[in-house]
């Protein structure tokens, strides 16, 4: 599904992330561990088409990202991966519906209220369609935005820290939504964190040393 080789990355010189090779395939669940300063978010921006990495190769869905523009990454990015960053991010101005409808129009795809309603349902928050961001509690938003990651249908999803701020309880209920649409879509799941407690539900680790 994806394959990275000799990849690295750097800020004013130094180096924050080296991952000699990485393949994973499709539908399979990866936890990414490390601690601070390891590159785990440099990581996911490099997997989600957000940054280019300095060196190395990034193969996604059997495309090169060092081939496309950045008008065609844009592109690819919002049809084939979904991402759920620490911030959220959703559009404050905009409905939850239309935060949705906007993820679709953005990869260039037909806008289907149809299929927003049904991963809205899917995730038990059918009845904030109509909601703003700022009327959500914060688990009512993260499911608003693993339903936005995951509205296209993407084949690989990702998410960035999302349980270490929670209590144990809600940790259960953050990974929960994200692997069971993961496995709906049949995507590769990746998960960057430094939370320890997923490590034993995650069938794949790949860990990140901190760069000296």
């Amino acid at each position: 599904m994806f394959a990275l080789r000799n990849l690295r990355h750097a800020y004013d010189g130094k180096d924050v992330l080296r991952v000699d090779a990485w393949q994973a395939g499709q539908g399979e669940h990866w936890l990414v561990l490390g601690p601070s300063g390891s590159g785990k978010t440099t990581l996911l921006h490099v997997l989600a088409a957000i940054l280019r990495p300095t060196g190395g190769g990034v193969n996604v869905a059997d495309q090169d990202l060092a081939a496309l523009k950045p008008a065609e990454l844009d592109r690819f990015r919002g049809r084939h991966i979904g991402i759920v960053l620490q911030r959220l991010h959703l559009v404050p101005s905009l409905t939850v519906m239309n935060n949705l409808l906007l993820a679709q129009y953005l990869a260039g795809l037909a806008q289907d209220g149809a299929r927003v309603r049904e991963v809205l349902a899917s995730l038990d928050a059918a009845d904030k369609a109509g909601a703003y961001p700022h009327e959500l509690s914060f688990g009512q938003a993260q499911r608003v935005a693993v339903a936005r990651a995951v509205v296209n249908r993407p084949k690989l999803l990702l998410a960035d820290e999302p349980t270490s701020n929670l209590d144990d309880a809600r940790c259960a209920q953050a990974y929960g939504l994200l692997e069971s649409q993961a496995r709906a879509c049949g995507a590769t799941l990746v998960i960057a964190t430094h939370d320890q407690r997923i490590k034993a539900r995650m069938s794949h680790h790949y860990e990140l040393k901190a760069q000296p």
